[in-house]
């Protein structure tokens, strides 16, 4: 059985990487919606969904009082201070494969050092200015490009394992977070309601997903918040669809199972049967298409704390 310290370090190492890539297409759908014709108003609101559902509301209001897009990049691009940004992400990222470069192969070390030494030399002023979907699409990529490396270089044992488990739960709090960002705060009777009907909006985060082409060719007509919403959350086709993470995190976690874990995998296994066998309007039934994205999150973080609990390095206070 792999060392927990080597474990902890690789989860993590995954994590951080996804999550940098979650902001960066965060960050990506209001990089698009500012090129569309919208009021201020319009554009705080958006600003405040997306910082809400990250949990940095307060930490972000603390920094800068008012809400604007300029403030709002920075800070999710390139905040050092709060730890939340893409900048410290791939900080993150790094140090955690340093610490584990005999496990990694070298290409995986070579890429993401490069990739924090290439962001570490980066004039913030001047990104911000002249070229923040550049950025964005250049951490896309560094993300991709890792991940290739991974599956093209790493040896299928227990340490792919605990990578791919890192990523996967990171890729769907990434996408549940995104879709809560679109959907209203208050619960409703009609699913269609609880959404923001912005239609441009649904179409940048598909698109920002990278979902925009698949959803063409499986609906072959509007885009409409239901059809997005069942195609992110129940596709398991769609890479970064809520059901396809999860039917990953359960596999990679009966490959790494041990006499602690029988709990988390049959917690992971249920969320993917449950994502596997139900239906839209079952799922968001007694709690609105809102409770069931928070009812979600909340369960992936609670299995998260158990793979931390059954494997990893525990936490010290």
């Amino acid at each position: 059985m792999m060392l927990s310290r080597t474990a902890d370090h690789l989860y993590w190492m995954s994590r951080w990487i996804e999550r940098a890539e979650n902001l960066a297409r965060m960050l990506d759908a209001h990089y698009r919606h500012s090129l569309l014709p919208h009021t201020p108003a319009d554009m705080a609101r958006e600003w405040k969904a997306t910082l809400v559902s990250l949990g940095v509301l307060e930490p972000y209001l603390e920094k800068y009082g008012d809400i604007s897009p300029r403030s709002g990049f920075e800070f999710l691009g390139f905040d050092r201070d709060h730890g939340i940004s893409i900048v410290s992400c791939l900080n993150e990222a790094r140090e955690n494969a340093r610490a584990v470069r005999g496990t990694i192969t070298s290409e995986m070390w070579e890429t993401l050092n490069a990739t924090w030494l290439e962001v570490r030399g980066l004039d913030v002023s001047t990104v911000l200015e002249q070229d923040i979907g550049d950025f964005l699409e250049w951490v896309k990529y560094r993300s991709h490009l890792t991940r290739g490396v991974t599956l093209g270089t790493m040896l299928r044992d227990e340490a792919f394992h605990f990578n791919r488990i890192g990523t996967f739960l990171e890729c769907a709090d990434g996408t549940v977070r995104m879709l809560l960002a679109r959907t209203r705060p208050t619960v409703v009777s009609i699913l269609d309601d609880q959404m923001i009907p912005d239609l441009n909006g649904w179409t940048l985060l598909l698109r920002s997903l990278s979902a925009f082409e698949v959803y063409r060719k499986v609906f072959r007509d509007a885009v409409t918040p239901r059809r997005v919403a069942e195609l992110l959350i129940l596709r398991d086709d769609l890479p970064r669809s809520l059901h396809r993470c999860m039917s990953n995190v359960y596999e990679h976690l009966r490959e790494v199972a041990n006499d602690a874990s029988a709990e988390t995998e049959r917690r992971a296994g249920e969320i993917d049967a449950q994502l596997h066998f139900g239906r839209l309007d079952d799922l968001t039934a007694s709690a609105g298409l809102r409770g069931y994205l928070e009812s979600f999150r909340t369960r992936i973080h609670d299995l998260g704390d158990r793979v931390a609990q059954d494997f990893l390095v525990p936490v010290t206070i």
